[in-house]
């Protein structure tokens, strides 16, 4: 290893060990995950009636009433540039017209809908001397593109997903940090009508973000009678994974190592940060206006709720075990409640008995929990709930991505084409243990569970190593509940034109 490379690694805080496996990992690549079936209504996910919604918001109402802890964790890193794909395929392609019936064509036709329409009009007054209607009437479809994509115009082909104009309101536009923010005093203001947010943002975003919030909050505040506790992070550069060339030596730029961000599994470090016993994740770009929030915020307290009453049981079993408080009654108690409502299962309980079988329940209930909304698979992308088996041969519930499953196994198609419902990024965390005491994420993270990528740096050819992701691998030793909500709650912005759906109107 070079001086340098010495050099490098102790300025991002990453040993030569992790540097090593991580080399290593690109030459054994990861193995697919072993999975037992599909997870579908009455095999791995819930499907609460209304009186277990009630009943679920009820206790989350209850958990905040008596001090419970509660922050809102938000990936908000994401540049928003993947959003005017089509866009800027016009605007560096040959035809000055977008094509009939494209996605450009229904952007231009739609203008006024778009939350950002008044800005970008002045902007195209700034640059063109004329308005919107005017440039159209003449054909300069790029020019108006240009006003909103490029530096000198309004910028939205470089800014953050979060901090774009998403929705109109008689008061003004918001972005979707403001609606992170009203959705988070709706479902998790704590006793003292506080709300924390967390939001994890670029390093080149972040005084953007800063400028938002303090413009933003002092409003939110007055206007929803909360106060905002508001913290920012930023992936660390210690969770950075090294570039291989595709022979897998270390890919190097002016003789310097080349180290990329490590995906969004990074931001488990992120996570464990937070002091909080109880923590919603959420994507930046789910969010819709107030008008058609009510879905959202009813199953955000399910969620919730859930989370409480499963956490309710697991800490009343930990304690007789502590205590020593239990009989054989209990026990059956405790495998029944790890079988129907934490969907775990092992052969190896058979052969355990007495003192043994009490050490294996406890180790399978301390750790951290998480309820995932989950919804019915209506065409849109995203990875997939599953009954997945783990490195001790027991199975457990897992949000898998395509990636992990093996497309050459006939049976694990089959079960991809019978799936039934999809991750729609909707977490419910409790991340202290019955001592309350944080448990640390890390140790949890299944490390088999990331997965190699092909990319280009200049010109030149790398291989990528991205981390177990966040939902995936890095809660793999969770322990999960799958609920089914419904699609109303399941709103991303993908594309500039999504904001055209009726559910950011």
């Amino acid at each position: 290893m070079l001086p340098e490379d010495v050099k490098t690694l102790e300025e991002k805080g990453i040993s030569q060990e992790t540097l090593k496996a991580q080399i290593k990992r690109f030459e054994t690549g990861f193995p697919y995950l072993k999975i037992l079936d599909s997870a579908r209504v009455d095999n791995g996910i819930l499907a609460l009636g209304e009186a277990d919604q009630k009943a679920a918001a009820s206790r989350w109402d209850e958990y905040l009433s008596h001090g419970g802890e509660v922050f809102k964790f938000v990936p908000a890193s994401g540049a928003a540039s993947r959003m005017f794909k089509s866009l800027f395929g016009f605007l560096e392609g040959e035809a000055n017209e977008p094509k009939p019936g494209s996605d450009v064509a229904q952007f231009i036709a739609e203008l006024p809908k778009f939350a950002f329409y008044a800005e970008l009009g002045e902007a195209c007054r700034r640059l063109y001397s004329k308005d919107i209607n005017a440039l159209t009437e003449d054909g300069r479809y790029k020019d108006i593109v240009a006003a909103l994509l490029r530096p000198e115009g309004l910028n939205y082909g470089n800014l953050p997903k979060g901090l774009l104009k998403f929705h109109s309101y008689a008061d003004g536009p918001r972005t979707p940090l403001e609606e992170h923010l009203v959705e988070g005093a709706q479902t998790a203001t704590d006793r003292n009508g506080t709300v924390h947010l967390h939001f994890t943002v670029s390093p080149e975003h972040r005084q953007l973000f800063e400028a938002k919030i303090a413009e933003a909050v002092p409003a939110l505040e007055k206007k929803l009678g909360v106060t905002y506790k508001i913290s920012l992070s930023e992936q660390k550069k210690s969770t950075d994974t090294v570039a291989v060339n595709p022979d897998n030596t270390p890919f190097r730029e002016n003789g310097k190592l080349l180290f990329r961000p490590g995906g969004h599994g990074a931001l488990i470090e992120n996570l464990n940060d937070i002091d909080s016993a109880v923590v919603f994740i959420k994507n930046i770009d789910n969010v819709v206006p107030d008008a058609q929030r009510e879905a959202t915020v009813l199953y955000k307290k399910v969620l919730a709720g859930c989370l409480i009453q499963t956490h309710d049981r697991i800490e009343e079993y930990l304690r007789r075990i502590e205590a020593g408080d239990y009989s054989i009654d209990d026990v059956r108690a405790m495998i029944a409640f790890m079988h129907d409502t934490l969907n775990i299962r092992d052969e190896k309980m058979k052969q355990l008995e007495d003192v043994d079988l009490v050490l294996y329940i406890k180790d399978k209930l301390n750790r951290p929990v998480r309820v995932c909304g989950m919804v019915r698979n209506e065409g849109e992308p995203g990875g997939g709930p599953y009954i997945a088996y783990n490195a001790d041969g027991s199975t457990s519930p897992q949000i898998l991505e395509s990636t992990q499953i093996d497309p050459a196994n006939a049976e694990y198609k089959e079960m991809v084409s019978k799936a039934t419902h999809f991750n729609p990024v909707d977490l419910v965390c409790y991340l202290k243990d019955i001592f309350d005491k944080k448990f640390n994420l890390p140790d949890y993270v299944d490390p088999d569970t990331g997965f190699i990528s092909s990319k280009s740096k200049n010109g030149r050819e790398l291989r990528a190593l991205e981390l177990p992701g966040l939902w995936n691998g890095a809660m793999s030793d969770w322990n999960t509940v799958f609920v089914e909500v419904p699609i109303a709650t399941f709103n991303p912005v993908k594309t500039v034109n999504d904001l055209l759906r009726p559910a950011h109107q």
